[in-house]
């Protein structure tokens, strides 16, 4: 099989699954006597990405793998196609994700400690239905409180392929203007396409 067709099949691929795919669920595509090497595979994918370049779409490695998306630049005008108006989310919502992002694992109290508030119940099981955070254990302190982590759910959201690329504190910006990015952010733009 030439490099064509395993770029293509590639391409088809990240377009249908509508969500990120790994190199090994991309080889999975492939009956095992017409397998390709992994080598090949990321050969394709950096001529894919060099090919959309200058393109309304991107090929974009996140957390969870590769993915197609619309890309940034031309998203105001893409997400024009939903009249959906998109979650708003407030300060408390991203001083908490903010702390569970930076000081993970963490429980809720630490949380509170912090903030000097108390976290809403609310806040929490929004993020955990988004699946941008988990319980990554339980403190081992009486009440075994749960330990907040991020998922891969929350570095795909931001276009993240490790925390390692969050900004440092010293770089973040005023919440109302991240609030404003959250709302226009990460969409569906139809089945397959993620508009961010």
């Amino acid at each position: 099989m030439n490099i064509l067709q395993i770029k293509n099949i590639t391409e088809g691929a990240l377009l249908a699954a509508g969500k990120p795919l790994t190199i090994d669920q991309i080889l999975s595509l492939f009956e095992e006597q017409e397998r390709p090497e992994r080598d090949v595979i990321r050969s394709a994918l950096k001529e894919l990405e060099e090919e959309m370049s200058g393109r309304g779409i991107e090929l974009k490695q996140v957390a969870s793998g590769y993915r197609l998306q619309v890309r940034q630049s031309v998203a105001p005008w893409v997400s024009r196609l939903w009249e959906e108006k998109p979650a708003r989310y407030s300060r408390a919502f991203l001083e908490t994700l903010a702390l569970i992002a930076y000081r993970q694992p963490i429980t809720r109290g630490e949380i509170e400690a912090v903030r000097g508030v108390s976290v809403s119940s609310s806040i929490i099981r929004t993020m955990l239905e988004r699946e941008w955070i988990k319980v990554v254990g339980h403190r081992d302190v009486p009440g075994k409180p749960a330990l907040y982590g991020t998922s891969k759910a929350f570095l795909d959201s931001f276009n993240l392929k490790s925390l390692s690329e969050l900004p440092a504190l010293s770089e973040i910006r005023d919440l109302s203007e991240i609030g404003k990015e959250l709302e226009a952010g990460c969409r569906r733009a139809d089945p397959i396409i993620l508009v961010c």
